[in-house]
């Protein structure tokens, strides 16, 4: 499907990795557009970048004159655009979409903001944390949200194959890439058993395999 979309990506950034994932579950067509979080200085700072989304952050969505931030901003903006399409990143029912939500933000919320780049960069420039320090803190705090959504998969009926149901969700988009930075930093996954389980389900889907961050453009 031709959709003129543009994303504004880095390969390894986990948030542009769940708008991928949803642009491939939703069956969009998209041109990439890297912008390396890391060279001359970070690519997210250069003026023509600020100029399009002045958090100077990825991911970036460009639908035709268009510009959308945020992640999940960028996902139910997808789901509305295109309600068309069979794969829908959020369930019909009030409470279903809650539960998605809630599950999509202890990621991106509580998690996240606390183990990204500038975080680390920060805690390096400002009080001198090693890498090691630097790993330390980003295992602690995945290991303190991981324990909270496992309890919330593993209580719930309507967990299925995925986080909710049989279909994956935005929860999916966005738990996934959790995981691999979990993965990255060495975090054992032994006490999430049913988070790795949807992760091995997720993986094993095309949408989440072309959108992983060795598959990316940019991937050194």
């Amino acid at each position: 499907m031709a959709t003129g979309l543009v994303l504004y990506s880095y390969w390894r950034s986990s948030a542009a990795y769940r708008v991928r994932i949803a642009l491939n579950l939703k069956g969009l067509e998209y041109e990439t557009r890297p912008v390396h979080l890391v060279q001359d200085g970070g690519q997210q700072h250069a003026p023509a970048f600020q100029a399009l989304n002045p958090q100077e952050m990825v991911p970036c969505l460009l639908d035709g004159d268009r510009v959308i931030t945020q992640s999940l901003a960028i996902m139910e903006y997808l789901d509305e655009m295109h309600p068309e399409l069979e794969t829908a990143l959020l369930p019909v029912d009030a409470r279903g979409r809650a539960q998605v939500r809630a599950l999509a933000m202890a990621v991106t919320c509580d998690i996240h903001p606390l183990g990204n780049l500038r975080v680390l960069q920060q805690l390096e420039a400002e009080f001198g944390a090693s890498e090691e320090q630097r790993a330390t803190w980003s295992r602690h705090w995945m290991a303190v949200g991981f324990k909270a959504i496992e309890e919330q998969l593993s209580d719930s009926a309507a967990t299925g194959r995925y986080c909710h149901g049989e279909t994956p969700s935005m929860a999916d988009a966005c738990l996934i890439p959790q995981v691999y930075n979990a993965l990255r930093w060495k975090l054992p996954m032994d006490d999430y058993p049913t988070i790795a389980r949807i992760h091995r389900a997720c993986n094993e889907l095309e949408a989440f395999q072309r959108a992983a961050p060795e598959a990316q453009p940019d991937a050194p």
